[in-house]
C-alpha cells in the first residue's frame, strides 16, 4: 500500500492530501530512509513521522484497504 494511503486509513494522518505534503517534504521515513507518498508500506516496517520539533514512530502490523474508527488501532503500534 503507498504511504500517504496508509497514514490516511491508519488515521495516523485525518487528510491523504496533508500526508501527501508531509512525506513530500522528507519528514517521513520508512526504516530510517526517507520516504516519498508513493513508497510502499508492509506489514512489520517501521515509519517515523516528524511533527514539528517531536518525532513518532510507528510499527506497521496490518495493512487494510478500508478500516473503521474501532480497527484503525490495530493497525499500526506507537513505539
Amino acid at each position: 500500500m503507498r504511504l500517504d494511503k496508509f497514514l490516511k486509513v491508519s488515521r495516523i494522518i485525518k487528510r491523504r492530501t496533508v500526508a501527501n505534503e508531509v512525506s513530500s517534504q522528507g519528514r517521513v521515513q520508512i526504516n530510517d530512509k526517507v520516504a516519498k507518498p508513493s513508497s510502499e508500506v508492509k506489514i512489520g516496517d517501521r515509519i517515523s513521522i516528524q511533527f514539528g520539533d517531536r518525532i513518532r514512530q510507528y510499527e506497521v502490523l496490518a495493512i487494510n484497504e478500508h478500516a473503521k474508527k474501532e480497527e484503525t488501532s490495530r493497525m499500526y503500534q506507537e513505539l
